[in-house]
């Protein structure tokens, strides 16, 4: 999207591996990315946690497919994420997703407040992850896939879902 906010990480992620990850510890650490147009890829190759170098580097990746399949590769994973210190930086596996609305404030109508609604995680326990693994998300039909009021308060789906006419979603 086209909105930052210090809250980003937070309410907002494709992590396959979030962590205090150190890039520019070795040359031969990277993050790469690939797209063929039906898959983006971005791959963090022997990566090292700031601080903990000692412990050895880190290789795994995000596949995004078209079709809305997620999987995350886990190649090298030289400690068991439980372990990885928080206090830095969060550590979380997963998926979160949310947005943005501003608000005038009643008390002074020329400012904007923003309001973040988080509407959807999905948390790996990182308990699980380890090397030579990996984890697929596969995509169920949702309400967010209905583009008028008509298809939405037609749809067969068991979500009860509405249309807001204000959003026109």
């Amino acid at each position: 999207g086209d909105v930052v906010h210090r809250m980003l990480t937070a309410t907002q992620y494709v992590a396959p591996l979030m962590a205090n990850f150190n890039p520019g510890y070795s040359r031969d650490s990277t993050v790469r990315y690939w797209d063929n147009g039906t898959v983006f890829v971005v791959q963090w190759d022997k990566v090292y946690l700031q601080g903990k170098e000692d412990l050895g580097s880190f290789t795994f990746q995000a596949a995004l497919h078209r079709t809305g399949r997620i999987v995350f590769g886990y190649k090298e994973i030289p400690v068991p994420v439980v372990r990885i210190s928080a206090a830095q930086h969060p550590v979380k596996a997963g998926l979160s997703d949310a947005f943005m609305i501003l608000n005038t404030a009643p008390d002074v109508p020329e400012s904007r407040r923003r309001t973040i609604y988080e509407y959807h995680r999905v948390e790996l326990d990182t308990g699980t992850i380890s090397s030579l693994s990996a984890v697929e998300f596969t995509p169920l039909p949702t309400c967010l896939q209905h583009q008028s009021c008509e298809t939405c308060e037609g749809s067969e789906l068991t979500f009860n879902c509405s249309w807001c006419h204000v959003l026109q979603r």
